[in-house]
């Protein structure tokens, strides 16, 4: 039960970071939109927690870089000055 759950997280993590790049691909969104950051933030964390299930650590890598960007680009409107 354990596995099919891993491969449920992995597969909605492969569909929200495919639909991110299809909605921004065909400017439905855009880059720096809270949609699109958050999909690819919950696709990243569900593809890292599958490939560390599975030790397929490169691709869990990319993946954590992935997360750490969706949350800066998050998080950088907090920083700016608001002049």
């Amino acid at each position: 039960m354990e596995k099919i759950l891993i491969e449920i997280i992995g597969w909605a993590g492969s569909f929200a970071v495919v639909l991110a790049y299809l909605l921004v691909s065909y400017q439905k969104i855009h880059s720096n939109s809270f949609f699109y950051q958050i999909l690819n933030l919950f696709g990243s964390i569900c593809l890292i927690i599958n490939t560390f299930y599975n030790h397929a650590f490169p691709s869990m890598t990319v993946n954590i870089i992935w997360a750490f960007i969706a949350i800066a680009v998050l998080i950088k409107p907090l920083f700016q000055n608001k002049s």
